[in-house]
C-alpha cells in the first residue's frame, strides 16, 4: 500500500441515485449500499429466516438420507476435513451438529499438509480404515477426489461429499455429492464455503428428522443449530468467499453469538490470545486475528491440533491449544518474512519490478521454502506486482507444490485447466477458485511450466485493466468524521470479501508525524482550512521514515473506532498515501 510498485490511484465507487427503496436511513449508508449493488432492502435484513432453502442444494435428498440411516443404525461416521480454516470449523460443525442430531459415533481425519498432500487421496482411506467407519464424510474437499472415493467404496465404505470448490469434467463416484457449483444446482447464492455447505446439510437433516418425528420418539430435544455459527462465522469469513447475502447472515448471526457470550470455548481462547474485545469483535478481526492463528496448524504442524481446539469444551485446555496456535502463528511469521525477503530478491533478479519486464504470470520457486506458507507468499507478493502469481516449494521425490493467487479478471483455476488441456502431462493435479489454487507438478517441468503460464495468463491480460484501484466511497465531511457515524458504519453491514468495508478519500494538512513499532506510521491530520484534528494510522509501510515531515498527503481511509484502556476515539486506518507537499 505505501511501497514504490504497481503504480496506483484512487477511484470513486459508481452507483446510481434510486428512489428511497431502501427505507429510512443515514444518506452515507444508502449511498454505501447503492455501490454495492443493493437493490431492496430486503437485502440487507441479516435474520436467519431469510436464509434460502437447503432443499434447493442439488444431492440434498439423497444426503439425507443416508445420514438419516446412518443415525438410526448407529453407524461410525468419519469426518475427512481440508487442513485451512474453513476446513476445520467445517469439521466442527459437522461433528458437533451430527453429534446434536444423535449420531453416536463421529471421529474425523485431517491429512497432514506435508505426509498426505490435500483431499480424500486412496492414502488417506486408508488411514481412515483404521476408524472402521461405515460412512466417510468429506468437508471442505471431496469434489476432486476420483481416485480416493473410488478406493473407499472398494473397501465397502460409503462416501458422502460436501464442498464448496469447482468441480472438474469428472465427478466422483459418491454416495452423495452437495455443492453448489455442481451443474444444474438451484441454490442462489454460489459463495458458501465449505463450512456454510456442511451447516446447511445439517439443516436439512434437522428438518427431514422432525418430519419423521424422531426427536420426540428418541425423547430427544430438537437441537437449536445456531449455536454453531460461530464456527460458521470464522469458517467462512478466513476464507475470503464472496459476502453475498447468504454469507453476511451467516457471519452476522456468529457474530452476534460471540458478542453476547455465546461461543464455543476454544473460540474465546483464540479471541483472548489475539487480544480482542468478544463484545465488539468484527468480521475483519475474524479474518486477520482468529482465522491466521487457526491456520497456521495446518500450516506449520497439523490441523489436528486446530480442530481439537474448536472442538474442547474445556475452557482451560483450550487457552492452552490456542497458546499453542497463537506460538506457531508468530512462528509462520518469521518464516514468512524470510521468505518475502528471498522472494522480492528473485524478482529483483527477474527485473520484475519493472513494468516494462514484468511476466504476466509471475512464477517463484525455492528449495528452502516452507510449503505451508507459499499460499501467504504469493498472496503477498500478487498485492504488490498487481499480477498472478505462483509460489512453488519443494515437496521431495522430483515434486514440487504451488499456491496460486489471482488478480481480478484473470480466473486462476480457469488458468490451470487450460494449461493442463494444452500439455496433458505438465501438471500432475490442480483445484481451487477464481483467486486462488493448488497444483503439484515435477521439478524438472517447472521451468515450461512457468513458461506456459505466462503465456496463458498473458492471452487473459489483454482484456484486464492493470492498473491498480482503490476503489474509495468518497470524501466525509468534518461532520461524518465522528465515533457516531464511525460505530453506525460498523454496525450497520456485515462487511467482506466482494461487500467491502467503506473506505474513504481525501486531501489533509499533516500536523505530526512519527513511526510507531518500527514500521507503522502515526499521523496528526486536519482538512485543510478546518481547525479539528484526528488521529490516523497506517500500518506496515515500507520505509516509513519517507513519510516523515509531510505538509499535505492525499490518503484513502477506513473511518474506525480506537479504544485504548477504556476510552473510544475515531481515527484513520490509512489504506493508501500520497504526498503533496
Amino acid at each position: 500500500m505505501y511501497y514504490q510498485g504497481v503504480k496506483k490511484i484512487i477511484v470513486a465507487r459508481s452507483f446510481e441515485k434510486s428512489s428511497s427503496f431502501l427505507g429510512d436511513i443515514h444518506p452515507l449508508l444508502e449511498r454505501l449500499f447503492l455501490a454495492r449493488g443493493i437493490t431492496s432492502a430486503t437485502e440487507l435484513d441479516r435474520t436467519l429466516a431469510k436464509l434460502p432453502s437447503p432443499w434447493l442444494l442439488s444431492g440434498m435428498e439423497e444426503m439425507v438420507a443416508h445420514l438419516v440411516i446412518a443415525i438410526n443404525e448407529r453407524q461410525r461416521i468419519s469426518i475427512v476435513a481440508d487442513f485451512d480454516a474453513d476446513g476445520a470449523t467445517s469439521c466442527a460443525v459437522a461433528i458437533k451438529g451430527l453429534q446434536l442430531l444423535g449420531a453416536g459415533q463421529v471421529s474425523f481425519v485431517v491429512p497432514n499438509r506435508f505426509e498426505y498432500g490435500y483431499g480424500l487421496t486412496a492414502e488417506i482411506v486408508e488411514l481412515v480404515k483404521q476408524q472402521a467407519p461405515d460412512i466417510i464424510i468429506t468437508v471442505d474437499n471431496g469434489i476432486s477426489s476420483i481416485e480416493g472415493v473410488q478406493a473407499a467404496k472398494d473397501s465397502g465404505i460409503k462416501v458422502l461429499v460436501t464442498d464448496h470448490h469447482l468441480p472438474g469434467h469428472e465427478l466422483p463416484a459418491a454416495d452423495a455429492i452437495v455443492n453448489p457449483h455442481l451443474v444444474d444446482d438451484q441454490f442462489p447464492y454460489k459463495s458458501l464455503a465449505g463450512v456454510g455447505v456442511v451447516f446447511y446439510v445439517l439443516m436439512a437433516l434437522r428438518s427431514r428428522l422432525r418430519e419423521m418425528n424422531w426427536f420426540e420418539k428418541n425423547q430427544l430435544q430438537e437441537p437449536n443449530l445456531a449455536q454453531l455459527l460461530d464456527y460458521v462465522a470464522l469458517g467462512t469469513v478466513a476464507d475470503v468467499v464472496a459476502l453475498e447475502q447468504v454469507n453476511r447472515i451467516l457471519v452476522h448471526q456468529g457474530l452476534l453469538r460471540i458478542r453476547t457470550g455465546r461461543c464455543h470455548p476454544g473460540l474465546n481462547a483464540l479471541i483472548e490470545v489475539s487480544g480482542r474485545n468478544p463484545q465488539t469483535i468484527m468480521a475483519s478481526d475474524l479474518g486477520f486475528a482468529l482465522g491466521p492463528r487457526l491456520n497456521a496448524a495446518g500450516r506449520m504442524d497439523d490441523m489436528s491440533l486446530g480442530i481439537q481446539c474448536l472442538l474442547t469444551d474445556d475452557p482451560a485446555l483450550a487457552r492452552e491449544l490456542a497458546l499453542q496456535l497463537d506460538e506457531l502463528n508468530n512462528d509462520r511469521r518469521e518464516i514468512e518474512g524470510v521468505m518475502k525477503h528471498e522472494a522480492m530478491a528473485l524478482l529483483g533478479e527477474m527485473k520484475a519490478l519493472d513494468e516494462h519486464h514484468l511476466p504476466a504470470g509471475v512464477c517463484l520457486f525455492d528449495a528452502s521454502w516452507h510449503q505451508g506458507v507459499i499460499g501467504i507468499l504469493a498472496s503477498r507478493i500478487k498485492d504488490r506486482l498487481h499480477r498472478p502469481v505462483i509460489a512453488f516449494a519443494s515437496a521431495g521425490k522430483d515434486l514440487i507444490k504451488g499456491s496460486a493467487r489471482s488478480i481480478p479478471g484473470v480466473h486462476i483455476r480457469d488458468v490451470l485447466s487450460d494449461i493442463a488441456a494444452l500439455h496433458p502431462k505438465l501438471l500432475s493435479k490442480f483445484g481451487g477458485h477464481a483467486m486462488a489454487a493448488g497444483l503439484s507438478l515435477k521439478m524438472h517441468d517447472y521451468p515450461a511450466f512457468a513458461l506456459a503460464f505466462d503465456e496463458m495468463v498473458s492471452q487473459r491480460l489483454a482484456d484486464v485493466d492493470l492498473e491498480q484501484k482503490i476503489l474509495s466511497d468518497g470524501e466525509l465531511t468534518e461532520q461524518e468524521m465522528t465515533l457516531e457515524v464511525a460505530d453506525l458504519l460498523q454496525n450497520a453491514a456485515t462487511w467482506g470479501q466482494q461487500f467491502p468495508e467503506p473506505v474513504f478519500d481525501g486531501i489533509f494538512d499533516v500536523v505530526q508525524s512519527r513511526i510507531v513499532g518500527q514500521r507503522h506510521l502515526k499521523l496528526v491530520l486536519r482538512k485543510p482550512g478546518s481547525d479539528p484534528m484526528i488521529d490516523a494510522i497506517a500500518f506496515f509501510v515500507d520505509q516509513p521514515e519517507r513519510w516523515l515531515g509531510l505538509r499535505q498527503i492525499r490518503a484513502a481511509y477506513k473511518l474506525d473506532v480506537n479504544e485504548f484502556r477504556g476510552n473510544r476515539s475515531v481515527q484513520l486506518i490509512l489504506q493508501y498515501l500520497e504526498k503533496i507537499a
